[in-house]
Order: structure tokens, then C-alpha cells, then sequence
């Protein structure tokens, strides 16, 4: 008998010798600026726990109370068991927090893409996407079996030029233009409202995945939409709250027709489980500490601007970012690796991101910032980096 899986023994064994194996650490201490991970105390730079609310006192006992008053689980599909009144509530908060119509939740981000795409668009129908968005807007695309023409990354005239193209030939029946908000391996922010107008020009629908944006951008963490002033002229919101939120599940929000269409085609919203009480509860409370202070969004702005400060002066490449995240550019795949090993044992957790999550060449350690972090973590860090930068002999 043939050993019917060796051609993943043979394409794992290449992953490692190309240095882009990935073995996963484990976390033996609760999510926060500084954890445990496998039996070490380091400082935590590889969490998108941007505001520190993963570890919030009034999100665990919003948690703990509603499992008192509600249980752990849904119990089944909403369309089929009912929804539960913290699941309402959750999504008229959202709606209100973002400025919009109606919102509805899934269980993740990922899920809130893979819902929204193919509801919206089909055969016969066309989406213009960034060529650096997300793996969750692309697998989206490909279910919905929408023709995808992918624009230079952010770069609104050649997404005109490509609209344009496309409508020359007259074989689309809709359009959509999705982008990231804030794109996560770089950290630049997308031209939304170059966008817009590119939308608007040709009558497309406009999508944004604001899943870095949430809690980061705009008025008290209300993203990208608020930090442009495009209420009412983007389509559709996606994002996430398990980055900022601290917690889990997706939100997609915009106008109710949107929101009732999804509801009645969205595939993970028909056919899987709703966000846990637990989780919703929690988010809700995210809700209210994001709409009563502006405290931990601006602590995590302050963070960012340390850290990428002290790394330039140490003359680290950190590549083109508008945001907290922040990427060390080193290049070479093994090389970042061998960055992210030192960085490990000398106190501080940074991990290495090379193909297929960018691209070949472009290797870098990803470094995010939070509000978790105190004055004594960013300069600890700064030091670290110092010490293994001069010696590999990146600096």
C-alpha cells in the first residue's frame, strides 16, 4: 500500500528547510501586555488585543453574569432556535456605535466576510478587490463565484481604470469595491475615500473590512468610516471583535436592507451557531467602555508612537505604517525567524511573518502595540531589539 499523505510529509520538510514552518507556542498565563508562554515570562507583541480589554475586569464579571443569567450556548442557529435578547442588544449598541442603519453579528470576523460576499454578489456579477486584502475577503470572493479583478494595492486609479475596463465590456451586472480598512501585515490604511468617489463614480457598491480599525480608528475607536466622515456613504462594514473588542465575533453593519438581506442569505448566520453568551455579554461591556472613554485608544496610540520612534532611531526599517502595527522589515524568511528566536529568549514575544501571509522576499517581525503596555514594556523592547538587531547585523 502507498503512504497516501507523503506529499504533505515532503511539503512540510520544505517549509522547513525554507524557514517557513510555524510551531505554535503555547500561553500559560491569561492575555495581556506581559504573558507566560511556554514556561517563560516575556513581554506580549504579538497579541491584536489593542486596547487590553481581553483581561478587562468589567468584561470577565459582564461574562460571568450573564452565564448566570443565561447559560454558555445559544443552543442551535438563530434562524431556527430564536435569538436571544443579548444578541439584540449587541447588535442595536453596534448599529448606534457605528452610526448606522442596523448591524448584525457572526461568530468572527472571518465568518462576517465569508457571509457578506457571496449574499451580495454572484455569477454574471464583478469585485474589484485590493491585491494585499485579507484571506477572509478573498475566500469570500471565491465562494460568491463573482468574476475578481484585483487593483494595485491601495491605488484608487487603477481601480478606476479596471471599473472602467470592465465596463466597457458590458458583462457584469454589479459591481463591488472591497478593501481592508487598516491592512494587518503593514499596517497602512486604506484610501477610503478616494474609494468612495471611485464607487460613486461607477454605481458600485462599497465594502471596507474594518478589523484593525475597530477600536482603533476614528472617534473613540468607532473606525475607519468615522475617522474619514463617510457615514451614510459606505455600504457595508465588516469587522471583528476579537481584536479591540477583546473578545470574539464578527460585525457587519450598514443600512437595514443590508442587514435584512443577510439575514435571510447569509450562510454562517443560517447554518451555524450564534456568538456564546459569554462572548456577547463581554461585548457588550466593550461597547460601553469604548463610548464612555477615549483613555485606552489614545494610551495605545501614545505606545505606538514610543516604540516606532525609538526603532527608527535605531535605524530598523518598519516599513510604511500608519497604526499601532508596526513591521520590522528584515526580508529573508530564516533570517526573521532567527529574529524572532532571539527576541524569544531574551524576554520579549514577537513572531516572525514570512510566505504565504506576504509575500516572498518581504519577511518581517510584526510587532503590535497596545494599551496593555506601560512606559517600562515599550522601553524594555526598544533595548531587546537593540541588542538582537547588532547581532544578526540588521542595524
Amino acid at each position: 500500500m502507498t503512504d497516501k499523505t507523503a506529499f504533505l510529509d515532503e511539503q512540510i520538510q520544505d517549509l522547513k528547510e525554507q524557514g517557513l514552518f510555524n510551531t505554535i507556542r503555547t500561553i500559560e498565563s491569561q492575555m495581556d501586555g506581559r504573558i507566560v508562554v511556554d514556561g517563560k515570562p516575556v513581554i506580549n507583541f504579538c497579541a491584536n488585543n489593542y486596547l487590553g480589554l481581553a483581561t478587562h475586569p468589567r468584561l470577565r464579571k459582564a461574562a460571568k453574569d450573564a452565564i448566570d443569567k443565561y447559560g454558555i450556548g445559544p443552543g442551535a442557529v438563530r434562524t431556527i432556535a430564536g435569538t436571544m435578547t443579548l444578541h439584540n442588544q449587541l447588535e442595536e449598541r453596534l448599529a448606534e456605535f457605528k452610526g448606522v442603519e442596523a448591524a448584525v453579528t457572526m461568530q468572527s470576523g472571518f465568518t462576517a466576510n465569508l457571509a457578506t460576499i457571496p449574499a451580495i454578489v454572484g455569477r454574471g456579477d464583478v469585485i474589484f478587490s485590493d491585491q494585499l486584502n485579507h484571506a477572509s475577503i478573498i475566500d469570500g470572493c471565491r465562494l460568491s463565484r463573482a468574476q475578481i479583478i484585483a487593483y494595485a494595492h491601495n491605488n484608487p486609479d487603477d481601480l478606476r481604470a479596471k471599473i472602467k475596463e470592465a465596463k466597457a465590456g458590458g458583462e457584469y451586472e454589479r459591481y463591488l469595491v472591497v478593501s481592508d480598512g487598516v491592512f494587518s501585515m503593514d499596517g497602512d490604511i486604506a484610501p477610503l475615500p478616494a474609494l468612495y468617489e471611485v464607487a460613486k463614480e461607477f454605481d458600485a457598491l462599497l465594502m471596507v473590512d474594518d478589523a484593525h480599525g475597530e477600536g482603533v480608528l476614528g472617534r473613540g475607536g468607532r473606525g475607519i468610516v468615522d475617522h474619514f466622515g463617510l457615514h451614510g456613504k459606505v455600504d457595508i462594514e465588516v469587522g471583528t471583535m476579537s481584536k479591540a473588542f477583546g473578545v470574539m465575533g464578527g460585525i457587519i453593519a450598514g443600512s437595514q436592507v443590508i442587514i435584512d438581506w443577510l439575514k435571510q442569505r447569509g450562510r454562517p448566520f443560517l447554518f451555524s451557531s450564534a456568538m456564546t453568551v459569554p462572548d456577547t455579554a463581554a461585548c457588550l461591556e466593550a461597547v460601553d467602555l469604548l463610548e464612555e472613554s477615549t483613555e485606552l485608544v489614545e494610551r495605545l496610540w501614545s505606545n505606538a508612537e514610543i516604540f516606532k520612534n525609538g526603532m527608527k532611531e535605531l535605524g530598523f526599517d518598519t516599513g510604511h505604517s500608519e497604526t499601532p502595527i508596526v513591521p520590522v522589515m528584515l526580508g529573508d524568511a530564516k533570517l526573521a525567524r532567527e529574529f524572532s528566536r532571539q527576541l524569544f529568549d531574551n524576554g520579549v514575544f514577537a513572531i516572525a511573518i514570512g510566505y504565504p501571509t506576504v509575500a516572498q522576499g518581504a519577511a518581517r517581525i510584526r510587532v503590535m502595540n497596545t494599551a496593555a503596555h506601560d512606559s517600562n514594556d515599550i522601553e524594555e523592547a526598544l533595548s531587546v531589539f537593540e541588542k538582537v538587531g547588532k547581532s544578526l547585523d540588521v542595524i
